[in-house]
């Protein structure tokens, strides 16, 4: 049976990788989170709050069309972050920073919901969680100068958005990887274990609870 899933977290968390790996782990289709050209984020990083809305319209625009293209996959799908968090963490981060009004941010997200309104949800959202230590050392080790710019304020505004999104999501079972200690490149027995809280999640088990305990020691 076809299976849709959503990886999900902060920047940095490893959610590209994730789907890299698991794709080919489990022989589903990956679609990973495209680098888009959105015609006002020049403007935006200029201006945050004079170009926020238009901005984010944009991205909830492509998101939606990307969504619309999972659905219409045939095979089993692991998406890298969802239309959901789109609204419910950055959107609403940049309304809680002053970047949007509440005018804007109350019709950005009028047509977040008509859009949802569409399309299926999910059938699980892996939500990784990590330290903002870990993942500010995560972006460091990727090595892309804009990133490493971003101020560990604001990894900490986002990383409590998405504790409080993943606690109201109610239209699909969630499941928390704790990801501060997992390496799924070096340690192939780590994406093991994801792989099998997954299975279990997706099979209809409803208990399913990824402990940190239970990360596979391995030797550096």
């Amino acid at each position: 049976m076809r299976k849709f899933v959503v990886i999900a977290g902060n920047i940095g968390v490893g959610k590209s990788t994730l789907v890299n790996l698991l794709s080919e782990y489990l022989g589903w289709q990956g679609f990973l989170e495209p680098v888009i050209e959105n015609p006002y984020l020049p403007d935006f990083y200029q201006d945050m709050p004079r170009w926020g809305f238009h901005s984010q319209m944009h991205f909830l625009a492509f998101r939606y069309r990307l969504h619309r293209e999972v659905e219409d996959f045939k095979g089993s799908v692991v998406l890298d972050r969802s239309i959901y968090e789109d609204a419910e963490v950055f959107a609403k981060n940049l309304y809680l920073s002053g970047a949007m009004t509440k005018r804007e941010f109350d019709t950005y997200y009028t047509t977040f919901v008509n859009y949802t309104e569409t399309i299926s949800p999910p059938d699980l959202i892996i939500y990784l969680r990590a330290d903002v230590e870990t993942l500010q050392c995560r972006i460091n080790q990727r090595d892309r100068d804009y990133e490493r710019a971003i101020p560990s304020d604001y990894l900490t505004q986002i990383s409590n958005l998405y504790e409080g999104w993943v606690q109201s999501v109610d239209y699909c079972p969630v499941l928390t990887v704790p990801a501060d200690n997992l390496n799924y490149v070096a340690h192939p027995q780590h994406l093991a274990l994801v792989a099998q809280k997954i299975l279990e999640r997706l099979s209809g088990v409803e208990e399913v609870v990824f402990d940190a305990s239970e990360i596979p020691a391995v030797q550096e």
